[in-house]
């Protein structure tokens, strides 16, 4: 059987109140945040590579296609051989690999700066198949946007100066692993921000602190792309 990716009723008591929370004190960033440092025009002439934008619960995360990876960025890649696509995704450290968590780490997560980890998960299905029956939709980007987000996945890891950082231990679901990760959670930075940044980093004009939830995430990423049926191959 099929491991079940993220598990939508991990969703904090908080969330709805951390929402609205996120969003006002967003409104009040959207004139600092609209451009993006670059820009990269999606539908031009050229090869492009796909990210695909996951968000099947609470929790959102980028997709990508492992061979698609420069060999120079994101050497992590390697520990998934048998993988045709990784699904990465950011968290608070103790929250996100907690197998029950619960109102405590919920509260300490959101309230607390705290460290945080990215989430490595390998498969070969396709995304849109392997996360039903949650959203997917899958952008196309052109090569030096590509490399871009791969640039920005390669600085998400904390690798203490090594070339190549060793996992702290199984991720949640399949061929999974966790690894030591930069930035610090909290309400304000969560999730949903981070993915938000990547699109940005891409050249999308997304805009992380209005990334409150992953619904108002999917919000900002419909202008980009398209929604994949769990029949794409």
């Amino acid at each position: 059987m099929r491991p079940i990716p993220h598990i939508p009723e991990r969703r904090s008591p908080l969330a709805a109140i951390g929402a609205a929370v996120i969003l006002l004190f967003g409104l009040l960033l959207v004139p600092g945040c609209a451009a993006t440092g670059k820009s990269h025009p999606l539908g031009g002439p050229g090869p492009t590579r796909p990210v695909w934008v996951v968000a099947p619960g609470w929790h959102s995360g980028l997709v990508v296609r492992r061979a698609d990876l420069p060999d120079d960025l994101f050497p992590e890649s390697a520990d998934f051989p048998k993988a045709t696509y990784l699904e990465v995704g950011w968290g608070d450290r103790e929250y996100y690999r907690a197998r029950d968590p619960g109102l405590w780490l919920a509260l300490r997560a959101a309230l607390v700066p705290g460290p945080s980890v990215l989430h490595v998960a390998g498969f070969r299905e396709s995304p849109a198949a392997y996360f039903a029956p949650g959203e997917v939709r899958r952008i196309d980007l052109p090569e030096p946007a590509f490399r871009d987000l791969a640039a920005y996945l390669h600085r998400s890891i904390h690798r203490s100066g090594k070339a190549r950082a060793s996992p702290l231990g199984p991720g949640l679901y399949g061929d999974s692993r966790f690894y030591e990760a930069e930035g610090r959670f909290h309400l304000f930075n969560n999730c949903n921000a981070w993915t938000a940044r990547g699109l940005r980093a891409a050249g999308l004009p997304a805009v992380p602190a209005l990334a409150v939830t992953a619904g108002t995430l999917r919000g900002q990423a419909r202008h980009w792309g398209r929604v994949e049926p769990a029949s794409a191959r």
